[in-house]
């Protein structure tokens, strides 16, 4: 089988000046989105024109869009969502037509990722997001009550069957990330992401290689599969990966540093690549460290500059092992 290639790519807080620091740290691909006053029901194709280009002005590449929203009334399947569905599908269609190859989207619905604590003290004093599904669960139910899982199924359906011939033509890949954490239900609300299984029957309800996977692993990880196997089971559908560590099960865990958590990362990029994974893989949550506010947990830089840096050495050791 063909040797993988990953592309290490970081979410892009839509400065310039980070547009260097990535291109000095040795990043090639850019995790990125409009600017907020570009972000209209249809994300213009100009102004995904003039990011891909402020990006390549720095040796960059724009690679993937993890930012286009899917309504909750596209999950949902209800009134308003034909209208929605519509504007994201021209957002895809302007996505190929800059070359911006990938779409993360998901299928949470009104909660996204979700953590309970994000001061939890991890390795030197640096502080980390902490998850406790005993203490979310207390909380109210939403707006939407009971949402079963049929109805996200159904509602998933109707989009892939819509979504992915458009995908198909202008040269998208969907890539969908795992329900973080991955239970369910979470207040009422469904959550049908949370499993190897379910992200099979995901790709088999429209079968392309356009319906494929943001392999988070964190994610997986908190699912508790072997993380080599899955990775390798799923290689040819993984368009996208969260390079993620830390501690514990869906029902609770803490993030760590990426060279400090529960998952052998070395066995992890080593499946990747024997497996024949080519797509961006960007750093995902890590801790915030010494001299960094934590106004954007699991985002700060140093720790994410950090993981980079071993990803890197974990790729060169991988290929000149064989």
């Amino acid at each position: 089988m063909p040797k993988g290639k990953i592309d290490i790519g970081f979410m892009w807080n839509g400065t310039d000046a980070q547009l260097r620091w990535l291109a000095q740290a040795g990043v090639t691909d850019v995790v990125g989105h409009v600017p907020a006053a570009d972000r209209q029901p249809i994300w213009s194709y100009d102004a995904m024109l003039k990011q891909k280009n402020r990006v390549a002005s720095y040796g960059l590449r724009l690679s993937v869009f993890e930012g286009i929203p899917v309504s909750d009334r596209i999950k949902l399947g209800i009134e308003g969502r034909d209208e929605d569905l519509d504007n994201l599908l021209e957002s895809f269609r302007n996505m190929g037509r800059a070359e911006i190859p990938v779409q993360c989207y998901n299928w949470m619905v009104h909660f996204n990722w979700l953590r309970t604590s994000v001061a939890t003290p991890v390795r030197g004093g640096a502080v980390a997001t902490t998850y406790d599904h005993a203490e979310f669960q207390r909380g109210p139910k939403t707006q939407y009550g009971d949402v079963p899982e049929e109805q996200l199924w159904e509602s998933l359906e109707y989009f892939l069957k819509a979504a992915v011939p458009v995908c198909e033509e202008y040269g998208v890949k969907l890539a969908m990330h795992p329900d973080d954490p991955p239970l369910s239900p979470i207040r009422g609300i469904s959550r049908i992401m949370r499993n190897p299984e379910n992200f099979q029957r995901m790709l088999d309800l429209v079968p392309s290689p356009a319906n494929g996977i943001t392999f988070c692993q964190g994610c997986f990880s908190e699912m508790c599969v072997d993380i080599p196997n899955t990775v390798r089971s799923f290689a040819d559908r993984i368009h996208f990966a969260h390079f993620r560590n830390l501690s514990g099960t869906a029902e609770r865990f803490t993030e760590q540093f990426h060279d400090d958590g529960q998952q052998d990362m070395y066995c992890a990029m080593k499946a990747y690549i024997d497996g024949g994974v080519t797509c961006p893989m960007r750093p995902d949550h890590a801790p915030t460290m010494e001299g960094e506010d934590n106004s954007h947990p699991g985002y700060a830089q140093q720790g994410r500059l950090l993981a980079v840096g071993y990803m890197r050495g974990l790729m060169e050791a991988i290929h000149k092992a064989g």
